[in-house]
C-alpha cells in the first residue's frame, strides 16, 4: 500500500500523520517508520472510506484501530486464529487472556452460543448495547480460536455507531482494548496509534472517549452469576435487574 508523507491525504481520503506520535518526535524530525491509514470518521466521506478500508483489511488478516463507547480497542477478525495470534502478540499478551469479542445487533448472541442462560439475556436486555462483557459458553462447532478460553466466549454489543457499522459489515469481530499490556487504555485515536500504531493497517478516528473506565465483565456460565470486572457499570445497577449475582 503506497504511504503519504506525515499530515497527508490521500485519493482514498486516509489521513497519514501520527508516525510522529510514535517516538515522540515533530513532525519531519526523524526516520520513524510508517503506520496505519488514518481516517476521521467525523467527515463522512472518510467515514465511509475508513469502514470500507478496515472491514477489508480485517478480511486479509490485518489489525484494526477502532472508537468503541468504552475506550479505543485493537480488532481482528475472530475466525482467522493468525489475525487474532496478530492481536495477541500486539498487545504482549498471553493466550491466558482470551480475546473478547463484540458484536454489532444482540440477536447475534444466539448464534455463537448453545444456549443463551436466562441471566445472560435479562442483562443484555438491559445494558446492551452498552459498556457489559458477557461469559458465556460458546458452540463448539464454532472455527474460531481466542485464546485458552476453555469453551467460553465474553460477548459484548458496543453503543458506539462506527464500530457498530464496522461490525455489521465485517461480522463478529475479536476486540481488546488498544494498549500494550500493563498500560492505561486508549482514550483517543493518537493515544492507540502511539500504543499499536505500527501493527495496524486501519485507524478510526471517533474522537476522544471521556472515560477510560472499560467495560463490565460479567461470568454468566455458572448457576450464579459473577462479576470478574467491575467498569464501566456497577455492582449497585447490575443488582438492579440480576438480584442474586455475585462479585
Amino acid at each position: 500500500m503506497r504511504r503519504a508523507a506525515a499530515g497527508q491525504q490521500d485519493e482514498g481520503g486516509a489521513h497519514r500523520g501520527y508516525t510522529h506520535l510514535l517516538h515522540g518526535r515533530s513532525e519531519g524530525g526523524g526516520d520513524s517508520r510508517a503506520v496505519a491509514d488514518l481516517y476521521d470518521c467525523s467527515d463522512p466521506d472518510q467515514r465511509e472510506a475508513g469502514l470500507t478500508a478496515a472491514a477489508l483489511a480485517l478480511s486479509r488478516g490485518d489489525l484494526v484501530l477502532t472508537p468503541t463507547d468504552t475506550v479505543y480497542g485493537v480488532a481482528a477478525d475472530a475466525f482467522t486464529p493468525g489475525a487474532v495470534g496478530k492481536l495477541l502478540a500486539a498487545k504482549n499478551r498471553g493466550r491466558n487472556m482470551p480475546v473478547p469479542v463484540l458484536i454489532g445487533e444482540a440477536s447475534t448472541l444466539v448464534g455463537l452460543v448453545t444456549t443463551v442462560p436466562p441471566a445472560a439475556t435479562t442483562l443484555a436486555e438491559a445494558f446492551w448495547p452498552g459498556g457489559l462483557t458477557l461469559v458465556v459458553e460458546h458452540a463448539p462447532t464454532l472455527a474460531w480460536d481466542l485464546g485458552d478460553a476453555e469453551g467460553t466466549v465474553a460477548v459484548r454489543l458496543p453503543a458506539d455507531d462506527i464500530t457498530r457499522d464496522l461490525l455489521r459489515r465485517t461480522g463478529p469481530l475479536a476486540v481488546s482494548s488498544a494498549n500494550r499490556s500493563g498500560r492505561p487504555a486508549a482514550t483517543s485515536a493518537a493515544e492507540a496509534v502511539y500504543q499499536l500504531g505500527e501493527m495496524a493497517a486501519v485507524v478510526l478516528d471517533g474522537g476522544s472517549r471521556t472515560s477510560s473506565a472499560a467495560s463490565t465483565i460479567v461470568d454468566c456460565t455458572t448457576p450464579v452469576p459473577r462479576v470478574l470486572r467491575l467498569g464501566a457499570i456497577d455492582l449497585e445497577a447490575l443488582r438492579a435487574v440480576v438480584p442474586e449475582i455475585t462479585d
